[in-house]
C-alpha cells in the first residue's frame, strides 16, 4: 500500500465553490485535484493499491480530512473537475471525528496533522523536500510508505516539526521545486522501477476507460 498526504492549507473547508473556479473560490483545490490524479490514474487503470489524504486547512470550518480509497474508487475521472465534485460532495456532508463516507471509495471526518500521523504510526513516513536524500538511493529499501507533501505553500515549520518528530525520512525527488502533482508522479515512477527490478509484480490496478 501507498499512502499520499497533501496539505491543503487555503483549501475550503465547506461545498461553498464555483467547480469552475476552483482556484479562486475554492482556495487552490485545483493543486489537490491535480494530486488526486497524479495519485490515483494511470494511462488506462488506476492504482487501487493507493490511498490519498486530503487535509483541508482552509475556512470556514479547518480541520478536514478527506480520504481517496484506490480499492473502492467509483465515479472519479482524471479531469480537476471530476475530483472538485467529488470533493464538494465530501465536504456537503456533517464531518465529525468518525468517518463518514460520500461517494464509493471516498469518506470524510474531522482531524488534523496529528491525527494523520497517529493513524499512520509504525508505517514508513516520508515527507518531501528539496534538500532531502534522493528517493532514488532508497527506492528499492521502500516498503508500506506514507509520503507527506504541502501545497503551494508547502509546509510551514510547525508542519515540519511535527513530521520529523513523529520519525518521518526528508527524500527529494530532485534539486529543483516541483509541483506536488508532479513529484507524485515522479515517486510513483522511481517506486514503480524498482519494484520491476525486484521481481514483483505491479500494484494492483483496474482498466479504465473513458466515458
Amino acid at each position: 500500500m501507498r499512502d499520499i498526504v497533501i496539505i491543503g492549507h487555503k483549501a475550503k473547508t465547506d461545498g461553498d465553490f464555483s467547480l469552475n473556479d476552483l482556484p479562486g473560490s475554492a482556495g487552490r483545490m485545483d493543486i489537490l485535484c491535480r494530486c488526486v490524479s497524479s495519485a490515483l490514474f494511470l494511462s488506462f487503470g488506476m492504482r487501487r493499491d493507493v490511498n490519498v489524504h486530503l487535509l483541508l486547512l482552509g475556512e470556514p470550518d479547518p480541520g478536514k480530512i478527506i480520504r481517496f480509497e484506490g480499492l473502492h474508487l467509483r465515479y472519479l475521472n482524471p479531469d480537476e473537475r471530476s475530483s472538485g465534485s467529488l470533493i464538494q460532495k465530501a465536504l456537503k456532508k456533517d464531518a465529525t471525528e468518525q468517518d463518514i463516507r460520500s461517494t464509493p471509495g471516498i469518506w470524510i471526518r474531522r482531524g488534523d496533522l496529528s491525527f494523520l500521523l497517529s493513524k499512520f504510526e509504525g508505517r514508513t513516513l516520508f515527507y518531501l523536500r528539496e534538500d532531502g536524500e534522493d528517493i532514488r538511493a532508497i527506492a528499492n529499501e521502500i516498503r508500506d510508505p506514507v509520503f507527506f507533501l504541502g501545497d503551494h505553500v508547502g509546509v510551514t515549520e510547525e508542519e515540519e516539526e511535527q513530521l520529523l518528530k513523529a520519525g518521518a525520512k526528508i527524500i527529494s525527488v530532485g534539486p529543483l521545486s516541483l509541483h506536488s502533482n508532479h513529484c507524485i508522479t515522479l515517486v510513483h515512477n522511481e517506486l514503480d522501477r524498482a519494484e520491476a527490478q525486484r521481481g514483483e509484480s505491479p500494484g494492483e490496478i483496474e482498466r479504465w476507460i473513458e466515458n
